[in-house]
């Protein structure tokens, strides 16, 4: 019943922004810990950024400095706000649920970003 509904992406170009969203439902957002991930073509699916329902967050390095990830539990929503985009940023990028509580987890559809020079 758990569902995870991406938003935002699209084509940009080096440099720009975009602010992905993920919006959840079935399940009690503020006690999950939410991420974000991505796969670009040929390579595997990576973490990007992860936060706690506490507010702790971390992030893969080719993007700490660049990317942000946020959430608003009176939306059930959660943010990457992703700034500076280079090439190498192009990928699909999925939004993961887990309860804390609990051992599996939930992925949206993914939402495909493409940065070109």
């Amino acid at each position: 019943q758990v569902q995870l509904v991406e938003s935002g992406g699209g084509s940009v170009q080096t440099g720009e922004s975009l602010r992905l969203s993920c919006a959840a439902s079935g399940t009690i957002f503020s006690a999950s810990v939410m991420g974000w991930y991505r796969q670009a073509p040929g390579k595997q699916r990576e973490l990007v950024a992860v936060i706690t329902p506490g507010g702790p967050t971390n992030y893969a390095d080719s993007v700490k400095g660049r990317f942000t990830i946020s959430r608003d539990n009176a939306k059930n929503t959660v943010y990457l706000q992703m700034n500076s985009l280079e090439p190498d940023d192009t990928a699909v990028y999925y939004c993961h649920l887990r309860i804390v509580t609990l051992r599996n987890g939930y992925w949206g559809k993914g939402t495909l970003v493409t940065v070109s020079s």
